[in-house]
């Protein structure tokens, strides 16, 4: 099973989307018998490669934002005493 295969989701992978829908235009009778699965195996292997580029993107960007908000915790925990 793979996600909604719309190309603007999936830019990385528009290619391959594109040559597996094809295929299955192309065979609609053989695309139960394996006739797209090269494709399926490749588009695949690209859903993974996007998903671990966008979990890597997440990381850092939370990483960030908790370097932000342990700034900003210690700037009001500096005020609290002063005051």
């Amino acid at each position: 099973m793979h996600p909604p295969l719309t190309l603007h989701r999936h830019p990385m992978c528009a290619e391959i989307i594109e040559a597996f829908q094809k295929c299955h235009v192309d065979h609609p009778i053989k695309k139960f018998f394996g006739e797209c699965t090269d494709l399926k195996i490749k588009l695949d292997r690209c859903f993974r490669q996007e998903k671990a580029l966008k979990r890597k993107a997440n990381f850092e960007e939370s990483k960030k934002f908790k370097e932000q908000l342990q700034a900003y915790k210690r700037e009001m925990a500096e005020e609290n005493k002063e005051s």
